[in-house]
């Protein structure tokens, strides 16, 4: 049954012959399976005839979901990190709903789900919050395939409006960005999503385009290390510490690799950021020692950092407790 929901989320009209091939059933074991759907609540619609399907539309209430071991790992997972994550508006809800998913997983996942957040570290943004509202509506019409309009103010200052078709969403050094296909320059582009003025109107539906590269990510990435040395800065710093444990810190916010020296458990690891708090948090949560290779402001930003912490400490005496 939860294979049959997944194909009939994608809300496309499935004739009855396919889906059956498609989940290997018989007929009468689809029948069967869609009057259960119907039973929990999801508003599973029927054509009869020898063309006759199956749609799954939008209901008025939320009807239970159907999760595997998994997927219900993964939303507590996402609901932790969301509660301080840099989506503004949207950490009360993921506190509601996490409680409410802490009530019914069952045990064993629920102690699935703590040892994987026991050792992964969390990363809170420090570039400008989003409002919700605005991921949401991106992301739906992203989604739906269509087409967006909206205000738009770049590095420059220049203020103007853009139609673009939304391929995705993309969290990097602390900021959302959107990709898409924007129509009147005939080009692919990014957007920072904090730059976005007011909600996006809905356009007409648009054919999906073959983004250059096919990694998201890795488009904004090159997009921002292209922009002007003015506001990015290029860190690097070479971290005591394997590569593999660096990167499930960093995700995709940063590269690290082998430092290609004979000192084995060192990597090098490459950070873009117009604030360079942003990277002193990162290497923070890291929490291994490292040397700072360049640019020579971010060391400069590391030591004053440090003589500032180094003056907090000392105000503390030794051995006091902490209270």
């Amino acid at each position: 049954m939860l294979r049959l929901l997944a194909l009939l989320q994608t809300h496309r009209y499935w004739p009855g012959a396919e889906l059956a091939e498609r989940l290997a059933v018989s007929a009468r074991t689809l029948r069967r399976d869609v009057e259960r759907l119907r039973e929990l609540g999801y508003p599973v619609r029927a054509s009869r005839g020898v063309a006759g399907g199956y749609q799954l539309k939008a209901g008025a209430a939320v009807p239970p979901l159907l999760l595997d071991d998994d997927e219900a790992v993964a939303i507590m997972v996402g609901l932790r990190a969301a509660v301080t994550g840099s989506v503004a508006g949207i950490e009360e809800a993921a506190v509601r709903a996490l409680a409410k998913v802490i009530q019914v997983i069952p045990l064993r996942l629920r102690h699935r789900a703590d040892a994987l957040g026991a050792y992964t570290v969390p990363v809170a943004a420090a570039g400008p919050r989003v409002d919700a509202a605005l991921l949401t509506a991106l992301a739906l019409a992203a989604r739906a395939d269509e087409q967006v309009r909206f205000g738009y103010t770049d590095r420059e200052g220049t203020a103007s409006r853009r139609r673009v078709e939304p391929h995705r969403l993309v969290s990097l050094g602390g900021r959302w960005y959107l990709v898409g296909f924007d129509v009147d320059r005939d080009d692919w582009r990014t957007f920072r999503l904090d730059r976005i003025a007011g909600p996006p109107a809905t356009g007409p539906r648009f054919r999906p385009r073959e983004l250059p590269g096919g990694d998201a990510a890795a488009f904004v990435r090159a997009a921002v290390r292209s922009g002007p040395s003015r506001t990015h800065h290029q860190v690097e710093v070479l971290v005591n510490a394997p590569v593999e444990a660096v990167a499930r810190v960093i995700g995709r916010w940063g590269t690290a690799e082998p430092a290609g020296d004979a000192e084995p458990g060192r990597c090098r690891l490459r950070m873009t950021a117009d604030d360079l708090a942003w990277p002193v948090l990162i290497l923070t949560q890291v929490g291994a020692p490292f040397t700072v290779v360049g640019p020579a402001v971010f060391a400069e930003h590391v030591r004053a950092v440090g003589r500032l912490f180094a003056a907090a400490s000392r105000s503390v005496p030794t051995g006091a407790a902490a209270g």
